[in-house]
C-alpha cells in the first residue's frame, strides 16, 4: 500500500511540475510576443518567417494529401450507412461539417505535432546538450525570446492556414467520391456545401487550430529545454513531445467541442 501511494504521489508531483513549467513558458512567450514589442523589444520577424516556411509551407503537401484521403474515406463510410435510409445526398453535409468543425483542425494538429513539435524538441534538446543554451545565458540573451517566440508566431499564423487547406482537401476528397459514385455534378456538390456550412463551422475549427498550435509549440519547446542525459535524452524528449502534444490536443478538442455544443444549443 505504501509503494502504491508513493507511486501516485511521485507521478502527481511530476504532473504538477510539468504543468507549472508549461505555464511559466507560456507566460514568458506571451510577454515577449504581445507585451515586449510595445516596450521597444522588437519581434524577430526574420526568424519567425523562417519558422513559418518550415512549419507551414513545407507541411502543405502532407496535410493536403492526408486530408484528401480522410475526406474520401469519410464519404465512403457515410454513404455506406446513409444509403440504408435513402439519404445518400447528405454525404456532402456530413463531409463538409465534419472536416471544418472537427477533423480538419484535429488531423492538422496531429500531423504538425509529429512533424514540427518533435523538431522543436530535438532542436532545443540538441542545443541544451551541446551547451548552446548556456552560451545564450552567458551572453545575456533571453532564450525564450530568440528561440521560442519565432516558433510561437509561426504556429499562430500558419495553423489556421493549414487548417483551411485541410478543410478544402477533405471536402474535395468527398466531392470526388460523390461525383464518381453518387452521380452528382461539381456545381451540385458546391451548392450543397454552401447550404450545409455556416461561418460558425469554419471559425470554430480555426479557433481550435490556433489553440492546438500553441499547445504543440509549448510542449515541444518545454521538452527541449528539459532534456537530460545527452543524445538519449534528446530522443526521449522528442518522443515525449509528440505523445504529450497529441494527448493535450485531443483533451483541448473535447473541451472546445463541449463548449461549442452547449453554447449553440
Amino acid at each position: 500500500m505504501t509503494s502504491v501511494l508513493a507511486y501516485i504521489g511521485r507521478n502527481t508531483l511530476d504532473l504538477v511540475r510539468y504543468l507549472s513549467g508549461l505555464i511559466e513558458l507560456s507566460r514568458e512567450a506571451a510577454y515577449w510576443t504581445f507585451v515586449a514589442p510595445f516596450k521597444g523589444r522588437a519581434l524577430k520577424w526574420r526568424n519567425a518567417i523562417h519558422q513559418m516556411v518550415l512549419v507551414g509551407v513545407d507541411s502543405i503537401p502532407i496535410v493536403g494529401l492526408i486530408s484528401l484521403f480522410i475526406g474520401l474515406v469519410l464519404a465512403l463510410q457515410g454513404a455506406y450507412q446513409l444509403r440504408k435510409f435513402g439519404a445518400a445526398f447528405m454525404v456532402t453535409a456530413l463531409v463538409g461539417v465534419s472536416m471544418t468543425r472537427e477533423l480538419g483542425p484535429l488531423i492538422t494538429a496531429i500531423i504538425i505535432a509529429g512533424r514540427s513539435g518533435s523538431a522543436f524538441a530535438a532542436e532545443l534538446g540538441t542545443m541544451k546538450v551541446s551547451e548552446e543554451l548556456d552560451a545564450l545565458d552567458v551572453m545575456g540573451l533571453d532564450k525564450v525570446r530568440y528561440l521560442v517566440v519565432p516558433k510561437y508566431l509561426a504556429m499562430i499564423i500558419m495553423m489556421p492556414c493549414l487548417t483551411i487547406i485541410s478543410d478544402l482537401s477533405g471536402i474535395i476528397g468527398g466531392a470526388i467520391f460523390e461525383m464518381l459514385q453518387l452521380d452528382q455534378t461539381f456545381y451540385s456538390v458546391l451548392f450543397d456545401n454552401q447550404d450545409a456550412l455556416a461561418m460558425r463551422d469554419i471559425w470554430t475549427g480555426l479557433v481550435k487550430s490556433i489553440v492546438f498550435g500553441l499547445i504543440i509549440t509549448k510542449v515541444g519547446c518545454y521538452e527541449g529545454f528539459s532534456v537530460k542525459g545527452g543524445a538519449e535524452g534528446v530522443g526521449k524528449a522528442t518522443t515525449s513531445s509528440v505523445v504529450v502534444s497529441i494527448f493535450l490536443v485531443i483533451f483541448a478538442d473535447v473541451i472546445f467541442t463541449a463548449i461549442f455544443y452547449y453554447t449553440s444549443s
